[in-house]
């Protein structure tokens, strides 16, 4: 029987980081993907597509918005299964790449279904029914996450789009109801808005995207709303029915109950890690409440030599994020095989985006979560509204917002609703790597009029109280 130093479950962007990391290393490593395709979520089923059918969208609005700047365009319109043909050949060209780097030898890599037999075995089974058992001394468990459906009556009985559907789907309805208020479903929302589709949005928190702060969360349901998107929030989903042709959703707000109704609903209320079938139990892995695999900050489970990363972890469900747990995942495991102490995840720089319309991103803490740590800060905001090329560009909604350290002054977050958000951010995740002050990011020039030159301003307004 074959025994590895590193054994990797799923072949996905973090697996793939891992396992190429620890064969970097020098660590005897296999990576086993059972999914249909490789390529892992978000080259399949996630970030690449998705962005690639809202890059379709935003030109398609640019085109509806040119008598604005004075063009004439002419009739315009769009052909959803030509859409739909060019992400299945881009993400066909994502995938491809990604299996060459998964077969190009640096490890093995095993297209089988894995679970565990014991802590340190693994049994593979592959797509042919030939079964194997593997032996590693160090394992890391990224099998992603999967649509986790609510039971909400009158659903399982009403067809429905989620995400994987709608992004291989070459018809767009002229209305939809779309269930949830985070990324996937304010990205689907401007998607469809875009190419003219009636949009409701029903989520059940007081506000969409509950991981941002009040004020950054107002600037983007206020944008969206100026768009034409009905956003509902604070409600409890009753149930579901199809009635006269229509696909209808009953919730009550307040004390009153509503019903919001379209051509289809589409399913964003969530997902859950991947791990049915990977019997956890015979590894002594625990599960938190919730469903994720228990991590440390190490990344190990509850059997040390085990690590898991991304989604099946929780945490913060992006791949940039994933991939930094399974690289820090990789290391430790060769310093722990080598008896050596363990390197901590450090999320200070935790970078997170939407790709709606307008975009919107942020980086570090939260007022919210400077408050629970106790930890005095001061912010300032600034609008688009008021800035010279976004307003030249015919985009000013949304806002810029810092939150830096009372006494010091340090750079402690950032938020921004507007053009180009999920690029901007990145000047504050810049700064913030190196712990500049606001007084610091004030001092540096930006040319005029750019888009980045807006955290000046804000800057500027914190700058007086440093240190």
């Amino acid at each position: 029987m074959t025994e590895y130093d590193f054994a990797v479950v799923g072949g996905g962007s973090a697996g793939y980081a891992a396992a190429a990391t620890a064969a970097r290393l020098g660590l005897r490593t296999i990576c086993v993907e059972g999914g249909d395709e490789v390529g892992g979520l978000c080259i399949l089923r996630g970030c690449m597509p998705s962005k690639t059918l809202l890059e379709s969208a935003n030109r398609f609005l640019t085109l509806r918005r040119a008598a604005e700047f004075g063009l004439s365009t002419g009739q315009i319109g769009y052909d959803a299964l030509a859409i739909r043909d060019r992400k299945r050949r881009l993400i066909s060209e994502f995938a491809d790449y990604r299996r060459s780097q998964l077969e190009n030898g640096k490890f093995e890599f095993v297209r089988a279904y894995a679970s565990f037999v014991a802590p340190h075995e693994l049994q593979l089974v592959t797509r042919q029914g030939e079964t194997t058992q593997v032996l590693f001394r160090t394992g890391l468990i990224a099998t992603g996450s999967e649509l986790n459906v609510l039971e909400i009556p009158g659903l399982a009985q009403t067809s429905f789009l989620h995400s994987d559907l709608a992004l291989d789907s070459d018809v767009v309805p002229s209305s939809v109801v779309i269930l949830g208020g985070g990324a996937i479903a304010l990205e689907f929302a401007s998607f469809y808005s875009s190419l003219g589709t009636k949009v409701t949005v029903i989520q059940r928190s007081s506000q969409v995207l509950k991981e941002v702060d009040a004020d950054v969360a107002a600037a983007l349901t206020q944008a969206l709303r100026q768009q034409g998107v009905d956003i509902i929030c604070d409600t409890k989903l009753l149930r579901v029915a199809t009635e006269k042709g229509e696909k209808a959703v009953y919730f009550r707000r307040g004390d009153v109950e509503q019903r919001a109704a379209a051509d289809e609903i589409f399913y964003a209320l969530g997902r859950r890690p991947a791990v049915s079938g990977l019997n956890l139990k015979a590894a002594g892995v625990e599960l938190s409440p919730n469903g994720v695999v228990s991590v440390n900050d190490h990344m190990q489970t509850s059997q040390p030599h085990l690590f898991a990363a991304g989604d099946v972890a929780g945490h913060f469900e992006v791949v940039h994020i994933a991939i930094e747990q399974a690289v820090a995942a990789a290391k430790n495991a060769d310093l722990l095989l080598h008896g050596k102490d363990l390197n901590r995840m450090d999320y200070r720089l935790r970078l997170f985006a939407v790709f709606s319309h307008p975009q919107l991103a942020f980086v570090g803490l939260t007022e919210r979560e400077a408050s629970n740590q106790q930890i005095p800060f001061r912010t300032a905001s600034y609008p688009f509204a008021d800035h010279g090329k976004s307003l030249v560009k015919g985009e000013p909604e949304g806002l810029v917002k810092l939150i830096v350290h009372a006494a010091t002054g340090e750079i402690l977050g950032a938020a921004v609703v507007g053009p180009e958000a999920a690029e901007l951010i990145h000047e504050i995740v810049v700064a913030m790597h190196f712990r500049a002050s606001a007084a610091d990011l004030a001092s540096i020039p930006h040319y005029h009029p750019t888009l980045s030159e807006i955290w000046t301003y804000p800057a500027e307004e914190l700058a007086g109280g440093d240190g």
